[in-house]
């Protein structure tokens, strides 16, 4: 019972890291970032170079992987996605590609320097060693380090959003961007801000994660799909809803890998999503679909 409780809470803050990137970008500029998961690989890879291939010392590698995914996600948005803007199928097939591109690419060997086929050889070290008893289970440091960033940034972001300038003319653009771009804020920049932000959460969630595992490309397409999950449970660009649906996936999964084991952890993701979809089409939170059957 209390490794449930325990691995459960764990999970689902994995998932919520995973996915707020995802649905910020989606929120702000209602583009579905498909390259969220090859950012994420991207982070991991890069950190893992500068450490082992540059030398460098492991914290400014982490700051330099988050500065590079936001960058990278600058220009994601500036090349492609700008050009693209109110053409939904058009921004979903070239994000995905873009995705595809740096994943594959990575595959590859020798690519930009980089040594060899990336897989299982590529570990990113924790930040810190240990275990430690909670609830009479003993659970690696890492993992409560993801659980404390994974705490302390849900009000950060709230904070971000509710009380800075910059925030609140985000959360204008997603309420209303009629509305907003009248009251003279900038719909594009906003969702160019919102697209490096959401970048940098993808690489700060692979950084923290990834030390849990291997950096593969297969991760990538992993944590797209969980972040998707999550954000269609939830509902599409609610950051609530996010965090709500975060959990139910972790322990949904949870659970039944513990009673039914590790296979059926994909039925129960597909599962939940099809129940809450045939429930509440619009997410448990989200309030798009209702606001369309009221026009």
């Amino acid at each position: 019972m209390e490794s449930g409780l325990v691995y459960g809470t764990i999970n689902s803050i994995i998932f919520a890291l995973n996915a707020i990137g995802f649905s910020l970008v989606y929120g702000v500029s209602r583009v579905p970032n498909f390259a969220h998961g090859s950012i994420y690989v991207l982070a991991g890879f890069v950190a893992w170079s500068l450490v082992n291939d540059l030398g460098l010392p492991y914290p400014l590698a982490v700051a330099i992987a988050l500065a590079f995914s936001a960058v990278i996600g600058w220009g994601i948005h500036r090349l492609v996605l700008r050009r693209l803007r109110g053409l939904p199928t058009s921004e979903i097939i070239a994000s995905f590609a873009v995705g595809l591109i740096i994943l594959e690419g990575l595959r590859l060997q020798g690519i930009g320097g980089f040594k060899g086929f990336i897989g299982p050889n590529y570990v990113l070290k924790p930040f810190v060693d240990g275990k430690i008893e909670v609830l009479g289970v003993f659970v690696d440091s890492q993992r409560l380090l993801v659980v404390g960033v994974g705490l302390v940034l849900a009000p950060v972001l709230w904070a971000f959003t509710h009380h800075t300038r910059l925030g609140l003319s985000l959360r204008a653009v997603a309420q209303d961007e009629q509305a907003a771009m009248m009251l003279g804020v900038h719909s594009d920049r906003s969702a160019l801000i919102a697209m490096v932000l959401g970048s940098a959460l993808a690489g700060l969630a692979a950084v923290l994660v990834l030390p849990l595992g291997n950096v593969t490309c297969e991760v990538g397409y992993q944590v797209l799909i969980y972040a998707l999950a999550v954000c269609i449970v939830g509902g599409l660009g609610n950051w609530a809803g996010t965090v709500l649906a975060s959990f139910l996936l972790g322990f949904a999964m949870k659970v039944s890998t513990h009673w039914f084991g590790a296979v059926w952890e994909s039925v129960v993701l597909v599962g939940t999503i099809i129940l809450v979809l045939l429930v509440k089409p619009s997410g448990l939170l989200g309030k798009q679909k209702e606001l369309e059957e009221r026009v």
